[in-house]
């Protein structure tokens, strides 16, 4: 579950920092019947500010009534949407970095102690997290304790567990 934005990947023209900061602000300008509309960002080092394109030069009797007023009223909720949208990230040649922007719920400690477990992870939002990193928080195990058990075929998922995934999943825990 995501606990705040992620930072965004980016060069920054002025210091040369990597990384930008969504602060919920968005710039919306019409130029007669056409519209532009940016998400602001700000560098974490010098504080420098981008624009990330989400309209660019479309004709303003097209765009949803809501979106529009989303836009003005800088909802950070379409903010976090943004973020995430893929046509976003390819047009402003962006990325996004999780690292200490998510938090996993296991709901306690009890299951533990069982002899057979069956996780199902659901994901809040598009995260990418290695899931041998899930299981090694959730479990209370070391990340090499995970991939010995996923080597002993004691860990096992319909999903290959080493990368990354984003989308929901299952797995099974045979101690």
């Amino acid at each position: 579950m995501p606990t705040c934005l992620p930072l965004v990947r980016r060069r920054c023209h002025t210091c040369a920092s990597e990384h930008f900061r969504a602060n919920g602000k968005f710039r919306v300008n019409a130029h007669h019947k056409l519209i532009d509309a940016w998400l602001l960002a700000l560098c974490t080092a010098c504080g420098e500010t981008t624009k990330l394109t989400v309209l660019e030069r479309m004709n303003v009797r097209s765009v949803r009534p809501e979106l529009l007023n989303r836009l003005h009223d800088n909802d950070l909720s379409l903010t976090a949407e943004l973020l995430q949208d893929p046509v976003v990230q390819r047009r402003n040649r962006i990325a996004l970095d999780w690292d200490n922007a998510w938090h996993l719920y296991t709901g306690g400690p009890d299951h533990l102690d069982r002899e057979v477990i069956d996780v199902s992870v659901r994901f809040a939002a598009r995260i990418p997290v290695r899931p041998v990193r899930l299981i090694a928080e959730g479990c209370g195990l070391s990340r090499a304790e995970v991939e010995k058990l996923i080597t002993e075929r004691t860990l096992v998922s319909a999903v290959r567990l080493t990368g990354k995934l984003s989308t929901d999943f299952t797995l099974t825990l045979k101690r």
